[in-house]
């Protein structure tokens, strides 16, 4: 029998935990994995949802918790909590001693665990690698890719992306995205399947679901982050235009969070928004559910991307944050501009069809990411023959 591996897992922020969620399952059942979960960043914040409460009701033993986040929610604080990041994770990784450091995607703070791990000499592995965005989330993706020694990546063009980074064709995995996992799943209901405002509380008017329902979520675009109010309230009016039953959920944690979040309150504070409940944070699988029974979903996030395409939800997708990723036919992008937004929704609400995609994967990512940390060959250094 092998000897067991210790998988330490990253997770930095409220959607990362719904992204590996998954691979951490497959992890600790497997029985030649330890798993190794380390919680930092936002996703200890209780003002960003405190994904650590989720993950520690679903079973997952917390090996060390990092807290780095320097309050600004602009670009200095950023690169300054990326910094305290790299010194924390270090002191952890010295201390758990993991074969194999996991990090997910491409928030700005996941560069600390890349180079921690990479400084230290531990094979790091690197899930939803290869994509483009068109933003600073493509750069530090792209700066982990190049970090990191296994790729498991969630479509085919990200594979071949990767490749044409000068990374390993042996190393490079296309095992799909693990939250089309939870995704495929929630296919299995019809409907709603509990009550958002009685499991999750959150804050507004309690409009009724029954007749149909949009979701929101917006978050600020690292490279235009001075706009991100402007950017929140061309949103703001379009759902009052648009007057249907909605639940919207709160930013991330990002530069231009802070105008985000003020462009919020101070708009909740002068009208209203009787149609409107806003939630900081949902089960992943909740949310997905949530997601597939409403009529579409309105912002920017990649979860319109990924999980909606799969789902066959309409997304409107406003402005540059997703630039250049793999789409399904759900997506419609749209500017900063309220009439646009309310057009293009009064079409999605003509239509019948909801077409599905599995661009980003069949739904068995996790289970393929765990037998591959198993297997691979311990490797902390690109061996390229030329």
């Amino acid at each position: 029998m092998n000897e067991t591996r210790k998988i330490a897992v990253v997770i930095t922020a409220r959607p990362s935990y719904s992204r590996v969620k998954t691979v951490l399952t497959a992890i600790k059942q497997h029985p030649e994995l330890e798993l190794q979960l380390i919680i930092a960043a936002s996703a200890l914040l209780d003002r960003y949802g405190s994904a650590v409460n989720y993950i520690e009701k679903d079973g997952f033993e917390i090996a060390a918790k990092v807290f780095n986040v320097l309050e600004g929610e602009n670009l200095t604080a950023a690169a300054k909590t990326t910094g305290i990041g790299i010194l924390e994770l270090s002191t952890v990784f010295d201390n758990l001693k993991p074969d194999i450091v996991v990090t997910v995607a491409d928030r700005f703070e996941t560069m600390a665990t890349a180079i921690a791990a990479s400084y230290m000499n531990i094979p790091l592995a690197h899930i939803q690698g290869g994509e483009v965005t068109g933003n600073i989330d493509e750069k530090v993706r792209h700066a982990i890719t190049k970090l990191s020694d296994y790729h498991f990546v969630a479509s085919e063009n990200a594979k071949n992306r990767v490749i044409q980074l000068g990374e390993i064709p042996e190393m490079v995995f296309n095992t799909g995205c693990p939250s089309i996992d939870i995704a495929k799943e929630v296919l299995k209901n019809d409907g709603l399947t509990f009550n958002p405002y009685e499991k999750y509380g959150g804050v507004g008017a309690k409009p009724d679901l029954d007749k149909g329902y949009i979701v929101v979520m917006q978050h600020p675009v690292t490279n235009e982050y001075q706009d991100s109010r402007k950017h929140i309230e061309a949103t703001l009016r379009a759902v009052q235009k648009i007057n249907l039953p909605t639940l919207w959920f709160w930013p991330n944690v990002d530069a231009g969070a802070d105008g985000t979040s003020s462009g919020i309150r101070s708009f909740r504070e002068k009208y209203a928004m009787e149609n409107v409940h806003f939630f900081k944070n949902m089960e992943g699988d909740d949310f997905l559910n949530l997601l597939n029974s409403s009529i579409c979903l309105i912002g920017n996030s990649s979860v319109g991307i990924r999980e909606c395409a799969y789902l066959g939800v309409p997304v409107i997708n406003i402005g540059s944050r997703q630039n250049r990723r793999e789409r399904g036919q759900n997506v419609v992008d749209v500017s900063y501009n309220e009439n646009e937004i309310v057009a293009t929704l009064k079409n999605i609400l003509i239509k019948i069809e909801r077409p599905k995609s599995d661009v980003y994967g069949g739904g068995n990512a996790g289970e393929k990411i765990a037998a591959l940390l198993q297997n691979l060959p311990l490797q902390f250094h690109k061996t390229i023959t030329y």
